[in-house]
């Protein structure tokens, strides 16, 4: 049966989406299962790709994956290399202001616009919730005159700030590392003024349906890619040491942040 594979959420330029391409080939070719890379771009639903049927590769963050009525298979997690906790499967929010602002900590831009990705996103709403909620629990007022969102993706959370639509806003860290490894110039246009506790990085999943052959090759192949030579390249583009066995547990995290927010009236981040 052919499948399909997407690396969306981490395909923030062409240049990285090029690199996942790749991967994927490689991936098709190691594991010798039928995959063939798809597009599946903004403003098209993420949604939308993991209900497919056919869907052996993609990634899903842990949020939705959480609270999903039928959840997918776990495949695999990226290890990036500039991982908050070294050699481990997670990442963190990083809270981005313009380079050219007055806003050197977070505390500064309280009372400003803070743009948020989609209510769904662990590092563009949950994890920032969860960042703020001792601040808004001691001031017991709003934090921001102004939520601005969705924003739908990391790039436009850059875009917005750039454009000085919002004065602060959520990157997933891997995200972040992708861009800047890959457009240098943007390092000087942004400062991070704030970094959120780690938490379980999005992983690659199949379809709830997919054969369990398919999903034990892929993974086979995904263990061999921190060792393989044929990947140096690959590893260097998606700033990426491995992949490593998904642990459906510690996403539990995720949830807890989410309870906690909840429960402190805190729903929108703001």
């Amino acid at each position: 049966m052919p499948y399909v594979a997407n690396a969306r959420m981490y395909s923030v330029n062409p240049a990285a989406a090029s690199a996942w391409k790749e991967l994927f080939d490689w991936l098709a070719r190691e594991s010798q299962v039928n995959l063939r890379a798809i597009d599946h771009a903004f403003p098209l639903p993420l949604a939308e790709l993991w209900t497919r049927p056919d869907l052996a590769c993609g990634f899903m963050c842990g949020f939705p994956y959480a609270l999903a009525p039928v959840r997918p298979q776990p495949v695999a997690a990226p290890v990036p290399a500039g991982a908050p906790v070294p050699g481990k499967p997670v990442y963190a929010t990083r809270l981005v202001a313009r380079a050219d602002s007055r806003f050197y900590s977070l505390e500064d831009t309280f009372g400003g616009r803070l743009g948020y990705t989609v209510e769904d996103s662990h590092s563009g709403y949950n994890a920032l919730r969860h960042h703020l909620l001792p601040y808004q629990s001691a001031r017991g007022a709003r934090l921001y005159r102004e939520s601005v969102g969705p924003l739908f993706t990391p790039r436009r959370v850059i875009e917005a700030l750039l454009a000085g639509d919002i004065d602060v806003g959520p990157l997933d860290s891997y995200a972040l590392d992708l861009m800047l490894h890959h457009e240098p110039d943007l390092a000087a246009r942004i400062r991070i003024v704030a970094t959120t506790d780690p938490a379980p990085i999005p992983f690659l999943v199949a379809a709830p349906d997919c054969s369990v052959e398919t999903v034990l090759a892929l993974q086979a192949a995904l263990a061999n890619f921190a060792d393989a030579s044929a990947c140096a390249d690959l590893r260097d583009r998606l700033c990426l040491e491995a992949f490593a066995p998904v642990k459906t547990d510690d996403y539990e995290l995720i949830m807890r942040w989410d309870t906690e927010a909840r429960a402190a009236g805190y729903i929108q981040p703001g």
